[in-house]
């Protein structure tokens, strides 16, 4: 299976990114591209997925962009490492039939052992999408999943809380969850440049890709 790696090393516009995901995903699908998977960032924003309602929208002093991915409203920007990621579930899974769910606990997983390389224990949460720290008595989220499909090819993906400025997350609803709060790796004592962080994410990923039977993960 042959998987592409693009790394950004400046921000890139969210409707430039839509754009160029959907053309490689059309490219995947007809067998024109390899799989891909892009680490970049983007301005200060929010995004809207399907699911998204317009009461999670409090007080937004910075753009809104409505997507097809899944999931409510999430912000980007400076300080968070962005992956989408375009791939033939057909061709991962092979010789075993594709299965969504067990996608995004692979993407889920593969978050939790980057984190652990940076001594942060992320957790997941049945009735709650995305990544979970615990933090002072509760539970705070570091990273959120939302992914798109079409025939059997994903894009969108997951954004991931290196250093952000988290005060923006107080004017949305994240993710439509109220009654928890948002955190990064620095509020949690990570110092991690995001270079060295993309290189563990790398290696992760490819650890559960190739390991063993992983058709049965």
């Amino acid at each position: 299976m042959q998987i592409e790696w693009k790394i950004d090393k400046e921000e890139i516009s969210l409707e430039e990114s839509v754009k160029f995901m959907e053309k490689r995903n059309r490219d995947i699908i007809e067998k024109k591209a390899n799989n891909l998977i892009w680490f970049t960032s983007h301005p200060s924003l929010y995004t809207a997925g399907i699911s998204a309602k317009d009461s999670d929208l409090l007080n937004p002093k910075i753009p809104v962009f409505k997507t097809n991915r899944g999931g409510k409203y999430t912000y980007h920007g400076p300080g968070m490492q962005i992956i989408y990621i375009m791939m033939d579930l057909k061709e991962l899974f092979s010789p075993n039939r594709p299965d969504i769910s067990k996608f995004i606990n692979l993407l889920e997983n593969w978050v939790i052992n980057s984190l652990d390389k940076c001594s942060i224990k992320g957790e997941i949460r049945k009735d709650r999408v995305g990544i979970w720290v615990k933090n002072n008595h509760s539970e705070e989220k570091i990273a959120a999943i939302g992914i798109k499909l079409k025939k059997w090819v994903t894009y969108h993906g997951i954004a991931i809380n290196i250093n952000p400025n988290l005060e923006y997350f107080n004017d949305i609803i994240p993710c439509g969850i109220k009654e928890f709060g948002v955190t990064s790796m620095e509020k949690l004592g990570a110092k991690i440049d995001k270079e060295k962080f993309q290189k563990i994410l790398q290696e992760e990923f490819l650890k559960l890709v190739y390991k063993p039977h992983f058709g049965k993960y």
